[in-house]
């Protein structure tokens, strides 16, 4: 029994340095992550996320504005990041959900709610509670994406190294991670394309 437990501590702790390893250097090449994320904060990589005849020009906006927020905080950026923390709450706000169906309503109803007191924080907050919303804010706009779609193709990104692993959304392919900024640019891979 000793032997089985040392053998699992073993593996944990070779996995835990190679993972320390592969993301301390943002000049290195980005680090590669186990196929399957083992958070339960992390959107399933199975989930599909498809464009919808039901396209929402406030849905683009809201995803503008997140994408605005992202790079506030790539850069560092506290208050820049809550000003576009703000702007995205007012955005969340103005978000009609009526020209969905009855259960995408009460799910997208749910979704900005949540969403909207994150940015909400983001907007009164210093930059490391800044980037402890980011990660549950992140969640909900991609599963506001699953059900309203999107024009643009995203990209699904995700940091083994934040909070036992963190997913974002991006629209460009190449990782600039937001939960570390300059300390760790380049941490992350691309778990999917969306759209």
């Amino acid at each position: 029994m000793k032997t089985i437990k040392r053998s699992i501590g073993s593996v944990a702790l070779a996995a835990t340095f190679m993972l320390t390893v592969s993301c301390k250097d943002a000049s290195k090449t980005e680090a590669t992550t186990t196929s399957e994320p083992t958070t339960e904060n992390t959107v399933a990589s199975q989930e599909s996320v498809t464009t919808s005849d039901k396209q929402d020009a406030k849905a683009e906006v809201i995803l503008k504005d997140y994408f605005n927020l992202k790079d506030a905080l790539v850069g560092d950026d506290g208050e820049k990041a809550k000003e576009f923390g703000a702007t995205l709450t007012n955005s969340l706000k103005a978000f009609e959900v009526s020209n969905y169906s009855a259960d995408e309503q009460s799910e997208l109803k749910d979704i900005i709610e949540d969403a909207t007191e994150h940015a909400e924080h983001i907007a009164e907050s210093d930059i490391k509670h800044q980037r402890e919303h980011f990660k549950t804010l992140s969640k909900d706009i991609t599963d506001m994406v699953a059900i309203t779609g999107t024009k643009m193709t995203l990209y699904e990104q995700f940091c083994p190294m934040y909070d036992r692993g963190s997913a974002w959304l991006s629209t460009k392919e190449e990782i600039r991670n937001p939960y570390h900024g300059s300390a760790m640019l380049k941490c992350g891979s691309v778990q999917r394309t969306i759209n």
